[in-house]
């Protein structure tokens, strides 16, 4: 990545992220270095890019017709990059993954190793948020893929499908319910219950599917609210409670008999794991690899070793 194509980059967030602190944050600079580079194209153009007159920062005239050329030079870069890959049949450069917290912990690590035996050249990168924090990362150009958990509006980038993930509730071996398969949904409203925080995917799949059986959090016996699932984990192993994760983040457990799952009697709970990428983009050639490589992975190999 040359310097001009750098500046035009970082024009592009600043644009599209309408503030200069958003894009520091999404580029890792500081303000002030977004601010030096954003002069410094005003400078070769000698006209104002930005108005920066209300508290949202928004594209002049002159700015306007410069993203719109400036996306399609940054497309051309990467479609030279790419040509160029398949020329020579090396396949080498870096990707850079968004992932929501189940998938970045439970599922890519292993996926990434597998895939870098047969790809030594290309090396991948992984930024971990929560859902909305990955779809920002797409926005603003920083990842070339993002796989999320959860619901995603389909406004400006192309969702697909990748694999269905069930939510399972989780015991210890002691727990009175470690005997059975499956449990009605009423029946945990008994229990001390650990929740997940506000803002997480996991929490917001358990809420959509207890408002079907009009259950609310206030009908339960939530006992903690804990930020992670390792956590969560550790609290139900240690019999403080009963939680629901994905049956990705307890596949070591489950192995060895620390925590007992239970299905619901109702219906399965599940959710889907996506793949998102924005509508324009042209992906490299390492990026095009990696897709084919995580579509044709046997995802359900993966977890039928837990059972």
């Amino acid at each position: 990545m040359g310097m001009e194509d750098h500046k035009l980059k970082v024009f592009c967030t600043v644009a599209e992220t309408k503030s200069f602190s958003k894009a520091s944050e999404i580029i890792h600079l500081t303000q002030p270095a977004v601010s030096l580079l954003v002069q410094a194209i005003e400078e070769t153009y000698e006209t104002k890019l930005f108005d920066r007159t209300s508290n949202t920062v928004t594209l002049t005239p002159a700015g306007e017709m410069l993203y719109k050329y400036a996306k399609e030079i940054l497309n051309l870069y990467a479609a030279a990059e790419k040509n160029i890959g398949e020329i020579t049949g090396f396949v080498k450069g870096r990707i850079t993954i968004g992932a929501s917290t189940t998938i970045a912990n439970y599922m890519l690590p292993g996926i990434i190793a597998d895939f870098r035996k047969t790809h030594p050249k290309i090396k991948v990168h992984m930024l971990v948020g929560n859902t909305k924090r990955v779809v920002e990362f797409l926005n603003g150009g920083n990842i070339d893929i993002g796989l999320v958990e959860g619901d995603v509006a389909r406004q400006k980038m192309i969702v697909d499908k990748l694999a269905a993930d069930e939510l399972v509730l989780i015991v210890s071996p002691l727990h009175p319910w470690a005997k059975k398969k499956n449990i009605s949904i009423v029946e945990i409203t008994k229990e001390p219950f650990i929740f997940r925080e506000e803002g997480s995917g996991t929490r917001q799949v358990i809420e959509k599917y207890l408002g079907k059986y009009r259950i609310t959090p206030q009908d339960m016996m939530i006992s903690m609210v804990l930020g992670s699932t390792e956590a969560i984990k550790e609290s139900v192993e240690n019999g403080m409670g009963i939680a629901i994760v994905s049956r990705w983040a307890v596949r070591k457990e489950l192995k060895y008999g620390t925590l007992k799952p239970l299905s619901f009697k109702e219906e399965a709970m599940l959710r889907e794991f996506s793949l998102i990428f924005q509508k324009k983009a042209i992906s490299s050639h390492a990026v095009d690899e990696f897709l084919s490589y995580l579509k044709a992975y046997p995802l359900d190999r993966l977890l039928s070793l837990s059972e």
